[in-house]
């Protein structure tokens, strides 16, 4: 029997009949992810699950409306600009960690310095390279310097530099923040299994004055449940409240059950493939424009993202997400023409092709199997090495992956110098280093220039299209699957903000 189809199927049936109130009866939200939380230490984990649960238990100086992208003082009561490089905050003096513990300036200036030093070594170096020092003021008053001006500062204080209190964390390190943490968020954690489940509870400590709002529901339980079956089953019978990431089929048949409500909504993710044009061996096909230009021509995107992506997802041209401030969409387009990719390989010297590793990563197998089978087409047999996330990197940065199939999120954070700047700035995954690129980028990271800043991307994603040096693929959405009596929406930046949820 294919079990797969008969809890598609059967199972459905059975599923109609069964109540789907058992979140709202307790007043409990039932979450699953299918990936596992590596820690609860936000400066160690690198999942979007890990980071979404850390954001019920931890607060920010800063919070971010999504709606209307305005920043609003979270932790902080207010912030200031001294100048370009320089912001100081003003520290609320109400607020409480979970342990009772008073929150104050010594708090945030151990947290920042910590995690921003180079010894510390934080899994998103972006979130916290921009930081200098930060220095205590006042016992409510910080200020934060800044290397160099840093568009995105704002950003990275909304959510993604939580504030640890300095007492406790001296006390158990990352390891004892992984399983045990505290923080001075809307919700509190009461039970962990590691990798298995975890119960938060609303914390009735928490500040009235917090930009989240009081949480209306009373308790969270995140499980991890790999098989995506057993969390469609859990839906259909009321046992689970909320899934993410449906795939397209899925969404349809779930969308049929009466307690179900499926969404999709546009998120800041997006799918490329990048080439090393030095990869190890030296001579590679990939330094070659003709043979990257090939590439971009061989592949359906547009068949792809109606076939196997789904939802509100788009095909893109451009190494950005339109959604991001900066994202240039007027660059060199390849339409779809194998006709043209076969006659650009003989040009370069690849007249029945060549063949090389695709390093896949966080990337569903059919999709990679589909653009293999596409590049097969006009000659280029692909070998898919499918990777871990950091092992994959490792791979990427030290030439050792001449192809990469990935998708990057930007961090949820719609600005182009949380994904252009990150692969073409130079940096460890910068690959091309084309100097023009490097230049253009290296100027509009640190421009407060809305307008240079803008005009400064342009040109550089012009010329990385020019170049081939990418083949952008598509944007993603996420589609979510949740129980009728939930008011609850999830937000382009992929942060499941569940401290917002309320019952129907």
């Amino acid at each position: 029997m294919n079990i797969s189809r008969w809890l598609a199927t059967g199972f459905l049936g059975l599923a109609v009949s069964l109540p789907s109130f058992a979140g709202k009866s307790d007043d409990t939200l039932n979450v699953a992810f299918s990936g596992e939380i590596a820690t609860l230490d936000n400066y160690r984990e690198t999942g979007r699950e890990g980071l979404i649960v850390a954001r019920l238990i931890y607060d920010s100086l800063l919070s971010r409306d999504v709606a209307s992208g305005e920043f609003l003082p979270e932790l902080a009561s207010s912030y200031t600009y001294v100048d370009d490089k320089t912001l100081d905050l003003e520290i609320r003096k109400n607020v409480r960690f979970h342990n009772g513990q008073a929150l104050t300036a010594d708090d945030v200036v151990y947290t920042l310095n910590l995690v921003s030093s180079k010894q510390y070594a934080a899994r998103y170096q972006i979130a916290v390279t921009w930081i200098d020092k930060v220095e205590k003021l006042g016992d409510f008053k910080v200020r934060i310097r800044m290397k160099a001006p840093y568009p995105p500062a704002l950003e990275m204080l909304a959510g993604n530099l939580p504030i640890y209190p300095k007492s406790y964390y001296e006390q158990v390190g990352p390891e004892g923040m992984s399983t045990k943490p505290v923080g001075a968020g809307p919700y509190r954690m009461v039970e962990v299994v590691p990798g298995a489940r975890y119960v938060l509870e609303r914390f009735d400590g928490y500040y009235k004055e917090s930009p989240k709002g009081a949480p209306a529901i009373k308790r969270i339980v995140v499980r991890t449940l790999p098989e995506a079956n057993t969390q469609y089953a859990e839906l259909m019978n009321g046992s689970l409240d909320w899934a993410w990431r449906v795939p397209p089929d899925e969404a349809k048949n779930l969308a049929t059950r009466p307690n179900i409500e499926v969404k999709s909504v546009p998120v800041v993710r997006f799918a490329y493939m990048a080439f090393n044009p030095s990869a190890v061996p030296a001579k590679t096909p990939f330094s070659d424009v003709r043979v990257r230009r090939a590439i971009n021509h061989a592949i359906d995107k547009g068949a792809i993202v109606k076939a196997l992506v789904g939802g509100a997802a788009q095909p893109i041209d451009s190494a950005c997400n339109p959604l991001q401030f900066g994202c240039e969409t007027s660059v060199q387009q390849y339409a779809f023409d194998p006709k043209k990719a076969r006659e650009l390989l003989a040009e370069a010297g690849y007249p029945n092709g060549f063949a090389t590793d695709m390093v896949v990563i966080a990337t569903p197998r059919a999709q990679a199997e589909v653009v293999a089978s596409m590049l097969e087409k006009v000659g280029i047999k692909i070998r898919i090495n499918e990777q871990q996330y950091a092992p994959a990197v490792t791979m990427w940065r030290e030439g050792k992956a001449p192809l990469v199939l990935f998708n990057w999120g930007s961090y949820g954070i719609a600005d182009v110098a949380l994904s252009t700047s990150q692969f073409f700035g130079g940096g460890a995954d910068d690959l091309a280093k084309d100097a023009v690129v490097i230049e253009a980028i290296k100027k509009a990271d640190v421009s407060i220039d809305r307008k240079e800043r803008a005009r400064l991307y342009s040109l550089a994603l012009k010329r990385v299209a020019s170049e081939a040096y990418w083949v952008p693929l598509w944007t993603f959405s996420t589609t979510t699957a949740q129980n009728k009596n939930l008011n609850f929406s999830f937000d382009f930046d992929e942060f499941a903000r569940f401290y917002r949820a309320s019952w129907r």
